[in-house]
């Protein structure tokens, strides 16, 4: 069939559709215009023009791993270390640092020595486990009380050679902690902002082998709204005892609520 008469015999047919069409746009059920759109707005790169950084990125997280020393891990199950040993150990491998992810207060440690005698007022809390890297096997969870109202949040992975590694810590005045996914979420004292708080996800990097805070934000709370619905916020929260200088915090660790 020539060009010309498939032109020919489709034309009827286009000319019969277009009358269909139009006479619908008058009756019942037609389609209307829902306005003019809006201009999509699209990303501005500012100042176009600045030198490049003269300083390479820090490689975060990288030195915030450790393995914990004299911890094996039967295999590879971490349930069935005790957690209570676990923060002895890297007592034992810090006794000096009072800082930084290894920090832990006096009063902290020498509770630490007691939890058997008093497991009351021992400062290890209830461990929660959860696959945090995706690679089918759990990790173990822990929440160490501190001085001021504090909450120091380590995370520990097994070692392929059958040792222990903690992949994350942090310490903070920790409102509470949840697992969203893979992803531990901390919700944290605003200092200096009355109402608002720090929400911080901390996420598994591939690259650096660790636990990360990949997404940040203050947030205003709502009113009547309480740490994990259940406590008020501390007293004096944001402003540590100044007879105590508080461990700082650092990008590797966390918590999270898992299976109990």
């Amino acid at each position: 069939m020539t060009r010309h008469r498939r032109i020919a015999l489709l034309a009827p047919l286009l000319t019969a559709a277009g009358a269909v069409l139009l006479s619908g746009c008058g009756g019942a059920g037609h389609l209307k215009s829902s306005g003019a759109t809006p201009a999509a707005i699209g990303p501005i790169h500012l100042w176009p023009g600045l030198p490049p950084a003269s300083a390479t990125p820090n490689d975060y997280g990288e030195t915030d791993t450790e393995q914990v020393p004299g911890i094996k891990v039967s295999g590879g199950d971490v349930r069935k270390l005790d957690p209570v040993a676990v923060v002895q150990a890297e007592v034992k491998a810090h006794p000096s640092t009072y800082s930084g992810s290894d920090g832990l207060y006096d009063e902290t440690v020498r509770q630490l020595a007691t939890c058997k005698q008093k497991p009351g007022s021992c400062p290890v809390l209830k461990p929660y486990y959860r696959d945090l890297n995706g690679d089918g096997k759990d990790e173990l969870i822990l929440g160490i009380r501190m001085p001021d109202q504090e909450l120091a949040v380590r995370c520990y992975m097994p070692a392929p050679d059958g040792g222990l590694i903690r992949i994350m810590s942090t310490v903070d005045q920790i409102i509470s902690v949840d697992l969203a996914g893979r992803d531990v979420i901390l919700r944290s004292v605003s200092a200096g902002m009355p109402g608002y708080e720090y929400r911080t996800a901390w996420s598994w990097d591939d690259h650096q082998r660790a636990m990360l805070p990949t997404r940040d934000e203050i947030v205003r709370r709502k009113s009547g709204d309480t740490p994990g619905g259940k406590h008020p916020v501390p007293s004096g929260a944001g402003q540590p005892s100044p007879k105590k200088k508080p461990p700082t915090a650092s990008p590797s660790a966390t918590p999270t609520a898992a299976t109990p």
